[in-house]
């Protein structure tokens, strides 16, 4: 698949079959991860990858907002860690960057994939840090969740010509 066919057709994937997906693609979806640019390079992430059914289940009791868990085959959380920053509060653009690499790397595979967030709400943070065991100077920001489509999202073209500036505003 194409860059942009990638970018332009990449939809959120809520609804999974019962499939798992390999661990050499669950590999290129996390090296895509660790090839988004980092401010200074610093790389601050960490990644869980979540594959237990025991935990994917407790996933929506963390967070409403992804039932999706529990039939998924795989979820990833994405995390920055504050002692890897060379420059402060970047972890957020850093880990955002890498958790869309993920996503278009899973779309590219034929991996449905649909991004939950959890920074900046302190309750799923602390949630998913009781969850997941996951140490003080490492903040959770987003969990992606996986598995093979059980339908696929249509296409939109989302190009606003309006919100468009050219040197000014």
């Amino acid at each position: 698949m194409e860059t942009l066919e990638a970018i332009q057709t990449r939809r959120s994937v809520r609804k999974f079959i019962d499939k798992k997906i390999p661990d050499d693609l669950i590999e290129k979806i996390l090296r895509a991860g660790m090839n988004a640019p980092s401010a200074g390079n610093q790389q601050p992430w960490h990644f869980i990858v979540i594959d237990d059914k025991k935990i994917l289940e407790e996933v929506p009791k963390v967070s409403l907002y992804a039932p999706m868990a529990k039939e998924a085959s795989v979820a990833i959380v994405v995390c920055g860690d504050v002692k890897l920053e060379k420059y402060p509060g970047f972890w957020v653009q850093d880990c955002s960057a890498a958790t869309e690499n993920m996503l278009l790397a899973a779309h590219s595979l034929g991996i449905g994939a649909v991004w939950s967030g959890i920074y900046p709400l302190e309750d799923r943070v602390s949630g998913y840090r009781s969850l997941l065991g996951i140490p003080d100077n490492v903040i959770p920001l987003s969990i992606i969740i996986m598995g093979y489509p059980q339908e696929i999202p249509k296409p939109a073209d989302r190009f606003k010509s309006e919100r468009i500036r050219h040197n000014k505003w």
